[in-house]
């Protein structure tokens, strides 16, 4: 299937997409913060919160745009000659910035990078920044990691060592492991010091669902389970399965009727090899999870994708039509029917990788189940015009059948 412009994920934050009345103002904001600052010692930070699918990127996109513009064709701008990065820590994501870079006059490839890479380069004395927009900058690491070459003690700080300006945004519930644990008030700590200013946006541009709908989804991660709600939207499709194969069939159906709608699951399942990949099976459902994607093509983009599980690393970020989602081992209910995060049963090693600074075990086991939770937010907020949901557990499945 070949994907409609409204599929493409480079058409949906497009620096020529129009932005609603308060969505240009922001990047009017922001970009004026910007010219402002960039003169001075820095680093003057500016901060966008906001959920998931609440329009962060495609402002960033626009400023970034601008910036460049700026830099690179206006001699009286004070942002006139300077050196500028997008920065973005998901392979994902980054292949559709650049490609976006392709199609624009004032935007090169490789304005657009990993933070690590970067940071290696300016201590390399390579490169050096002047203004960084940093999307998804939860993922931004919080401590070293020498499997990915960062050995710093933080991402964020190393960048801000060099800039004089910086523009993030930012989205705490959507922080996925411990290596890159973030909160508000950590952050807000940080730059404290510094000049900044922040906004919040609340408007959800993905999800064509009702209020009620977000709000469910909002308490379930944070272990606050009630009824769904009697209405999820006009034009919003909410189905909760007892059988993952059916809810396959199903997402099978959407993705050829409107193209873009996949499975995808939290972690908690076996990690054998079975012919060279992981399997998710629940009853008849067996499918691999997603592989590594070698093309410059978004994982949920590839037609053959149909026939995989995506995860929290190949779907955060994007959008899909319809989105099916399985709530793996670890996430359960109790004798009470309290919902609670069985950690012993979570396969995925990489998100709960030591790090020194957490050191009170409760602490550490909430922290944890909030991880957790996060990628159950992440995974749930995928879906433009439908949400389809399997449980593993029993007692969960029941629930929510029983009050759908």
């Amino acid at each position: 299937m070949t994907l409609s412009a409204s599929n493409a994920a480079t058409d949906k934050i497009s620096p020529l997409l129009p932005l609603t009345t308060e969505q240009a103002e922001l990047v009017e904001r922001v970009f004026t913060f910007t010219t402002t600052h960039v003169t001075g010692e820095g680093p003057a930070m500016f901060t966008i919160y906001g959920d998931a699918g609440t329009g962060k990127s495609v402002v960033l996109a626009h400023l970034f745009a601008a910036i460049q513009a700026a830099a690179r064709t206006d001699a009286t701008s004070p942002l006139a000659d300077t050196e500028n990065y997008f920065l973005v820590n998901h392979p994902e994501i980054l292949k559709v910035y650049r490609e976006i870079a392709g199609q624009q006059p004032h935007l090169f490839k490789k304005d657009f990078q990993r933070p690590t890479t970067l940071i290696n380069q300016i201590s390399q004395g390579k490169k050096h920044a002047d203004v960084l927009v940093i999307d998804e900058a939860h993922l931004l690491l919080s401590q070293a990691d020498h499997y990915n070459n960062f050995y710093g003690n933080n991402q964020l700080t190393a960048l801000m060592a060099t800039a004089k300006v910086i523009i993030l945004v930012f989205d705490e519930t959507q922080v996925l492991r411990l290596k890159s644990f973030w909160t508000e008030r950590r952050l807000e700590t940080l730059l404290a010091p510094y000049p900044h200013e922040t906004i919040r946006l609340t408007h959800q541009f993905r999800m064509q669902a009702s209020d009620a709908l977000i709000s469910w989804i909002n308490d379930f991660t944070h272990q606050r389970l009630r009824p769904l709600p009697t209405s999820a939207g006009k034009h919003y499709d909410l189905r909760v399965f007892t059988d993952a194969e059916q809810m396959r069939q199903a997402i099978v159906q959407r993705n050829q009727a409107v193209g873009l709608s996949r499975i995808v699951s939290t972690s908690g399942y076996p990690s054998t090899l079975d012919g060279g990949k992981h399997y998710i099976t629940e009853g008849k459902f067996h499918l691999p999870w997603d592989q590594y994607n070698y093309t410059s093509t978004p994982w949920a983009e590839l037609p053959q994708t149909i026939n995989e599980v995506g995860s929290i690393y190949t779907c955060q970020g994007f959008d899909l039509n319809y989105v099916g989602v399985i709530l793996g081992p670890p996430v359960k209910l109790d004798d009470h029917n309290h919902l609670v995060i069985d950690l012993d049963q979570y396969t995925d090693v990489e998100a709960f990788k030591h790090r020194a600074d957490l050191t009170d075990p409760h602490e550490l086991t909430l922290i944890k189940q909030q991880l957790v939770l996060n990628s159950i937010n992440v995974l749930m907020k995928r879906g433009v015009q439908g949400l389809y949901i399997y449980a593993h557990d029993p007692r969960l499945r029941d629930y929510l059948a029983t009050n759908d």
